[in-house]
């Protein structure tokens, strides 16, 4: 048998205990027996539901009580609760400011091109798509790419550069 085919039996089976008003749990276990099969509840459901046999919803959940002729459905009321829906307090008082990593430090924003072999490399910008990134451009620690503020940011902090920095000689591979 084939995993989504239902032979005409087994729909009709499917319908008299549906209409007999079994549960699809039960109505499984009584096509399983008495045709041999493995059908699922999930897969009795499906079936159901593509022949067009689904329980209405109003009757899937009856009240406790059943309702009076004349007498509208009252449905209890639930609590209200204030500012349900508003964030929490923390989230609606100002932050903090933030500490700047380099208080004092006003970048040049120089272009790479621009950039002399003493200036600072330590990059501005380039977050975002499409955003320039420029450079500080201050005077270098000697033996670093970077000025003294900057050089305290770098992993390599403390450790001297182990290149000698010099002029940096670029050869083109190939145009495009």
């Amino acid at each position: 048998m084939e995993p989504g085919h239902w032979p005409s039996e087994h729909s009709d089976a499917l319908r008299d205990y549906f209409r007999k008003g079994m549960s699809y749990a039960e109505i499984a276990r009584q096509i399983n027996a008495r045709f041999g099969t493995a059908y699922t509840r999930s897969a009795v459901i499906g079936r159901a539901k593509r022949l067009g046999l689904v329980i209405p919803e109003w009757i899937t959940s009856p009240s406790l009580a059943p309702y009076l002729p004349g007498e509208a459905p009252v449905s209890p009321r639930r609590a209200v609760l204030p500012n349900l829906n508003l964030p929490p307090k923390s989230a609606m008082r100002p932050a903090a400011q933030v500490k700047l990593r380099c208080v004092g430090v006003q970048p040049r924003l120089l272009q790479l091109v621009a950039l002399g072999p003493a200036d600072c490399r330590y990059p501005y910008g380039g977050d975002k798509d499409g955003e320039e990134i420029a450079f500080c451009g201050h005077p270098c620690r000697p033996g670093s790419s970077y000025c003294a503020p900057h050089a305290r940011l770098t992993r390599r902090s403390g450790a001297a550069s182990a290149r000698v920095p010099g002029p940096v000689v670029l050869r083109l591979v190939s145009a495009a």
